[in-house]
Formats: C-alpha cells, structure tokens, sequence
C-alpha cells in the first residue's frame, strides 16, 4: 500500500532553564483541549494524548473542575473527555472562570502550502525525465542519498497534482491507495545550503522523477543542535521539534508572550526558534 509521507517529531520533556514572562493574573486564556484525571492526579489540562483505553496523558492541574458538570468518558478510575476551557493562567495552574464546554469538532482542510515546490514549473509541467526511474523504491533511495550528502537540510514532497483530483479525501485509504505518493506525478524537494545544484548529478543517478533542489539556512543536523539547546535553556518546554522545510525549531510551552518571544529572538537569532503557546488569550 502506498502511504502519505508525514514527517512529524514531538519530544515531551521536563525542562529547565530560562523561564517564560510572567502573564497578568488577570488574563483569561482559552483552549480546546483532552481533560483527565487518573488516581494519581485529579483534572489536568493535556496537549498530547497516549491513545491507549483509558488514554494516558498529563499537564497543569485545572483548579474548579466538576466531572458532575460535563458529559464524560471513565474507565479503571480514569476520567476523560474534549472541553473548550477558559481561565487565568499563574504559570503552572488554569483557574477555570467559565464552564467548561464540549469542545468543537473541526474537519480541518488539506493545506499542503508548506509542502509546495519553490522551483518554477518547468516548460510542459513537471514530469519524469526517466521514468523507469521514478518509482517509490528510486525516491525512497533519493532521499536517503541526500541525507548523506554535505550540506543536507530537508526533504518533502509536493503533491499538489492532488488537487485536481476531483472528491480526494486524505481520510479515506481507498482514495490514499489510489492517488496518493505517485511518483510519476509527485514532485521531490531536496533543500541543502550551498549551492544546491551540485548534488544534483549524484541525486540523479538513483532519480529519474520530478525534482526541484532548493537552498537552505541551516542543515537539519544546525536545527537539530540548536532545538537540544533550546529545550535544556527554556523553562517548561512541552514539546519540541524542527520545521526542515522552514528553517526554524518550534518549541511548544503552555503561555507564550510577546515578550518572551522577543527574548528568545535576542538570545538565538530571529526567527530561529519560535515559540508555540497551548492556551491563548481570549479574544484572540
């Protein structure tokens, strides 16, 4: 079966270090998010879920919390559900100051802008320039070769060919098995800094499908060097990850203000790391 190439990394951690802003006591923030408590703690605020039966999950405990108000879900002492919440924030806990609500449920849009080629169309479209080599096994060989080539910073593919296809769901594997990752029609990105048109022989010898080769800032192993940094130096990080394709580390915390963005932009390079808060201010 051919597959939808996610790439998606997500750390969980306890860090210390720089510690964020402090917020106005005030300040009311929201979320939609999994509630859950356990016997070994009572409701907490969750930002990624263990899909196990009863799920597994933890953060912030939720001050004010009534299982008795809202429609839940329990299971061996375990009490979960989906809630849009809203309250103060003191840096550790959510005070709730409106009740809790079920959370909406969204069917979110493809949107594969990150993933489209930054090469202009070729005269005709793109197309194989050897198609007996623009098979899953050649791009899958590609991308391991590029990986190992001086310089190296990401890789993707772009399937925007998918969008003319008429009723495509990315949900439904029929529609994946169908469609999705051919390498005749899918375009193959390959980002390094540098020049990047001097790995495009050896790329070629193992390719013959559409490619587009683009330059880079930093390589992946720059990004991955600077997101260890980040997270052992910023205070309360939840999760943390490299964007290849953009060039950035995104580090997850439960309230980011604009003031503490503008000091990790002061401390590691504008635009370098960009923070990613949980819960935002109502109104917002």
């Amino acid at each position: 079966m051919r597959r939808i190439w996610l790439v998606a990394m997500l750390v969980t951690l306890a860090a210390c270090g720089t510690a964020p802003a402090a917020t106005a006591p005030s300040m009311r923030y929201q979320a939609d998010a999994t509630v859950l408590s356990s016997p070994e703690h009572g409701p907490q605020l969750c930002a990624a879920v263990a899909e196990s039966l009863p799920p597994q999950c933890g953060g912030p405990d939720i001050v004010g919390w009534d299982w008795n108000a809202v429609k839940h879900s329990a299971r061996g002492g375990v009490r979960w559900g989906e809630y849009h919440v809203v309250g103060t924030w003191d840096g550790k806990t959510l005070t709730l100051t409106d009740p809790p609500s079920p959370a909406p449920r969204r069917n979110a849009p493809r949107d594969r802008s990150d993933l489209t080629t930054p090469c202009p169309e070729p005269v005709g479209g793109w197309r194989p320039v050897d198609p007996a080599k623009a098979t899953e096994r050649a791009m899958e060989a590609a991308i391991d070769k590029a990986r190992k080539l001086p310089g190296y910073a990401a890789a993707w593919l772009d399937q925007s060919y998918l969008d003319e296809i008429k009723g495509f769901d990315s949900q439904d594997p029929r529609w994946v098995e169908r469609y999705a990752n051919d390498p005749e029609r899918l375009v193959l990105n390959l980002r390094f800094t540098g020049d990047p048109n001097v790995h495009e022989a050896a790329i070629r010898e193992v390719w013959g499908g559409a490619l587009c080769l683009s330059r880079a800032r930093h390589t992946e192993a720059e990004l991955r060097a600077l997101q260890e940094r980040a997270q052992k130096e910023i205070k309360d990080v939840h999760f943390a990850s490299i964007n290849e394709r953009a060039g950035y580390v995104e580090i997850g915390l439960w309230v980011v203000t604009p003031r503490l963005q503008r000091e990790v932009d002061e401390k590691y390079g504008k635009g370098l790391v960009v923070l990613e808060g949980f819960l935002k201010p109502v109104g917002s």
